[in-house]
């Protein structure tokens, strides 16, 4: 059976600088999942024509920029993390080359062999958070596994974590002693029905 080795990470992305580069649909659906999970996300939308609702979005969001531009490489500078989704192959590959030579992560939509990362699907409630991977070869399979988790994760889920949290705050002894209560307290949560 194929392994999937990507390796899951959670970005601060309020702390990154994103450059997303094209403006259409598939900037918009980029662009839509990345403020949906990280609604402060430093971005900014490089593109000749801006999809209405980008140009909404940006209204909404403060740390959101959008650039009427063709793309230039010196728009690199000062990234973290890229991703190019014109429908011009030839850019898109061009951004991928240049972001890989400046050791920019960078993600080609819809080119596997041109991403250094996925954008997977996510559930959020509260201060928990799921993301699932497919490892891009089936985002409908993880669109449903997504609607799955949301529906059996308990809304109150978030006080849980909170008031553990606060628990831990009050633990004694070192790191395996916390480590071990809160094992101990958390133990039932594997066995329930």
């Amino acid at each position: 059976m194929e392994q999937n080795e990507l390796y899951p990470i959670f970005l601060k992305v309020h702390n990154l600088n994103v450059l997303i580069v094209g403006g259409g649909n598939v900037g918009l659906e980029k662009l839509s999942f990345l403020l949906k999970s990280s609604p402060n996300a430093k971005v900014e939308v490089v593109a000749k024509h801006f999809h209405l609702e980008i140009k909404v979005l940006a209204e909404n969001h403060p740390s959101l920029k959008l650039t009427q531009s063709r793309f230039k490489k010196k728009m690199l500078k000062k990234r973290h993390m890229v991703i190019a989704c014109t429908d011009d192959l030839k850019v898109n590959k061009r951004v991928y080359d240049l972001s890989r030579k400046r050791h920019l992560i960078c993600n080609i939509a819809d080119t596997p062999d041109l991403c250094d990362y996925y954008l997977g699907g996510i559930v959020t409630k509260g201060n928990v958070k799921i993301a699932i991977s497919t490892n891009g070869k089936s985002p409908t399979t993880a669109k449903r596994l997504r609607e799955f988790f949301e529906e059996v994760i308990p809304d109150d889920i978030n006080k849980m974590v909170e008031n553990l949290n606060e628990y831990r705050k009050t633990l004694k002894g070192n790191f395996e002693d916390k480590v071990k209560k809160m094992n101990e307290i958390t133990a039932s949560l594997k066995n329930k029905e």
